[in-house]
């Protein structure tokens, strides 16, 4: 499973003329699923992600986590997030789970964050959507589950 999560100040995700999520200060999180994923990996994702402190204390150290700040969640499946570039200039999606588990993973991550997290916003899994997002800092890490 893959997170890449970004402080923002703001962000909006569309899919036509539809705003689907939109949110203040926060986490716009692009979500990657593969096949290997669980449950448990999820659960180890969201815990680690919602425990970060990259926002920053009074002295403009990065000591404060989502919750210190009252910040909001955007979160937005992204299978793309697996694609594999080894071997010519066209990606390789294989290894992104399969769209029915995936989708599946993606709800279930959703339902998690919203046990701790007031203000959880998101995407449509499958839909092309527009995504927009003034990034703070810019502040942007990438959460692997093979590095847990």
């Amino acid at each position: 499973m893959r997170f890449v999560i970004q402080r923002v100040s703001q962000s909006e995700v569309r899919a036509g003329d539809e705003t689907l999520g939109k949110i203040g200060r926060g986490f716009m999180v692009l979500i990657g699923v593969s096949d290997t994923d669980t449950k448990e990996i999820a659960d180890r994702m969201v815990k680690k992600m919602l425990g970060l402190r990259i926002f920053e204390d009074e002295q403009g150290k990065t000591n404060l986590s989502l919750d210190s700040v009252g910040g909001e969640l955007l979160l937005i499946s992204q299978f793309t997030l697996y694609a594999n570039c080894k071997k010519g200039n066209r990606p390789s999606f294989i290894e992104a789970g399969a769209p029915d588990m995936a989708s599946e993973m993606y709800e279930y991550i959703i339902g998690k964050c919203r046990e701790a997290v007031p203000v959880v916003e998101r995407g449509r899994f499958g839909a092309d959507m527009k995504v927009s997002l003034v990034n703070d800092g810019p502040f942007t890490i990438l959460l692997d589950s093979d590095n847990l």
